[in-house]
């Protein structure tokens, strides 16, 4: 009574104390089951001390019932029907002692969202625990022998995905979820995810990965006395299924083209390494081909693994990528890593002549036009493809080359064996010999010379921008000082007697 005295008083001085005598009170006797309501209704507190304290109180009580196992076990019935029928009073109390449990989980999902940082993380800490406890104490009947039990409606994912079971069974919610949330009905289809979900969706499937070797697998939540074989979640293959499924599902639906991006820079070293079959991936990869720009070279980067790692078809892989080299790409600031990967794929020497050479002679007509400081990465990289591939030196060693105006190459042919870039020559090298900036020249005269066998690496020349080759033209020493046929101008506005200076003044 004294229990109910203070309950009736209003809040109690010290929470604390309070909560630990209602604890007390309905782990000690069941006639006191009641007092779960003042514990649970202290989660609704307004005063962030208080819900922490109600937080532990619910973590302490409802811990001690899983460990004794006084919650009811199996698919959960009506509290109302249980209440009214004829069944022992032991399975009423556990009945709606469960009740009572899941009132609580829900309450500590709500406060995940809690302004209180504390409250998020001591109300994640808690779910947690019950996964733990509710895995080695199932609230639920295995539906076969050797069924693995997992409180999948329970669990938080991030901090806790180093885990191979929480991991394995985050997979499965996250297509579970994303199925949920796109197959609606057929009314409700008009309101579409949001690009927040898929936002969301996509932070959550990208901290998935996966360990590399089945030995790895040894690290579980739910602590088990023995690991059974016939549990899937104990085998890496299952692991992979889950996790190309979960990928597939998320994949297959429309995406915000934000999110091609941020999917497509992790494909080729976080996904596609760990599918249990890659090539499943072709769809996805050729629809973000048609797309352009920055997403067809990084479906070019993901597709470039299929075809030489998983020995995938795709005659069109060069001609997409041929099709990208536009007067743009100098200019975007993916710039860096075209050019690296064009590299990469550029690199086999089985690659054909004329492949090589339309290559070669698309890019020397688009650095005419093409700033110092990209000039300066370009020039490196076409030497390179003649040193990679000896039949190309034609292009620079042609007895008769062509005039510019009678130049067999096709600029506006879209498939590279079709341009007769193999009949031309590097003209433009030769014109970019004149340039204004002199380490352009140089670099453009090295065709001028035997080839050296070792390439130039392109690598320090990628991230190369205006402003750096600015500073070093500035801290270049420069010529003597050479007669002149005018008077140099001194000052922003001329000599003293000058026109300009006469008119205008600085202030």
């Amino acid at each position: 009574m004294e229990m109910e005295g203070e309950a009736e008083r209003g809040r109690p001085c010290d929470p604390r104390r309070a909560l630990g005598r209602l604890v007390q009170a309905v782990l000690s006797s069941r006639g006191e089951a009641n007092a779960v309501f003042d514990v649970l209704a202290a989660l609704q507190s307004e005063d962030h001390e208080e819900v922490l304290e109600a937080v532990r109180a619910c973590s302490r009580l409802f811990g001690a019932l899983l460990e004794r196992g006084e919650l009811y076990v199996g698919q959960l019935p009506s509290e109302d029907t249980v209440m009214a029928g004829s069944q022992g009073a032991m399975r009423k109390y556990k009945v709606w002692m469960r009740h009572r449990y899941c009132s609580c989980c829900n309450r500590l999902g709500e406060l995940l969202a809690h302004p209180a940082f504390q409250v998020k993380e001591l109300a994640l800490g808690t779910l947690m625990k019950f996964v733990q406890l509710e895995g080695t104490h199932p609230l639920e009947q295995p539906k076969w022998d050797g069924h693995y039990l997992f409180p999948r409606t329970l669990f938080r994912f991030r901090e806790y995905l180093e885990f191979d079971d929480i991991r394995y069974h985050t997979m499965q919610a996250a297509s579970d979820a994303v199925a949920q949330v796109t197959n609606q009905q057929p009314e409700a289809r008009s309101l579409q995810p949001s690009v927040i979900f898929w936002n969301n969706a996509f932070t959550l499937l990208s901290a998935v990965s996966l360990p590399r070797q089945e030995h790895d697998l040894s690290s579980f939540y739910v602590k088990h006395a023995e690991l059974s074989d016939k549990w899937k979640v104990t085998h890496l293959r299952e692991h992979r299924r889950a996790f190309q499924a979960m990928w597939l599902s998320f994949l297959k639906h429309k995406l915000p083209l934000s999110l091609y991006k941020k999917v497509l820079l992790v494909m080729h070293d976080s996904i596609l390494p760990h599918l249990a079959q890659p090539t499943l991936m072709i769809d996805f990869l050729t629809s973000a081909c048609d797309v352009g720009g920055a997403i067809s070279l990084l479906a070019l980067n993901g597709l470039f693994i299929l075809i030489h790692k998983h020995n995938l078809e795709y005659p069109d892989f060069y001609r997409k990528l041929y099709g990208l080299l536009d007067p743009s790409v100098f200019h975007v600031k993916y710039r860096a890593r075209f050019f690296h990967l064009a590299d990469l794929f550029l690199s086999s020497s089985h690659l054909p002549a004329y492949l090589v050479a339309a290559f070669a002679k698309r890019l020397a007509r688009l650095a005419l036009t093409a700033p110092p400081e990209a000039l300066l990465m370009v020039l490196p990289f076409i030497c390179n493809l003649l040193r990679r591939h000896p039949a190309c030196r034609v292009l620079v060693h042609r007895p008769q080359s062509p005039e510019m105006d009678s130049d067999p190459y096709d600029p506006e042919e879209d498939d590279p064996a079709k341009s007769r870039a193999l009949e031309s020559c590097l003209w433009e090298l030769q014109t970019l010999q004149q340039h204004y900036h002199p380490e352009v020249s140089r670099a453009a005269s090295v065709i001028n010379q035997v080839l050296s066998v070792a390439e130039v690496s392109i690598a320090p020349l990628l991230e190369l921008s205006a402003f750096e080759v600015f500073e070093q033209d500035l801290k270049r020493k420069g010529p003597e000082p050479v007669p002149l046929e005018f008077i140099p101008a001194q000052g922003l506005l001329g000599r003293q007697d000058d026109l300009c200076a006469q008119f205008f003044t600085l202030s």
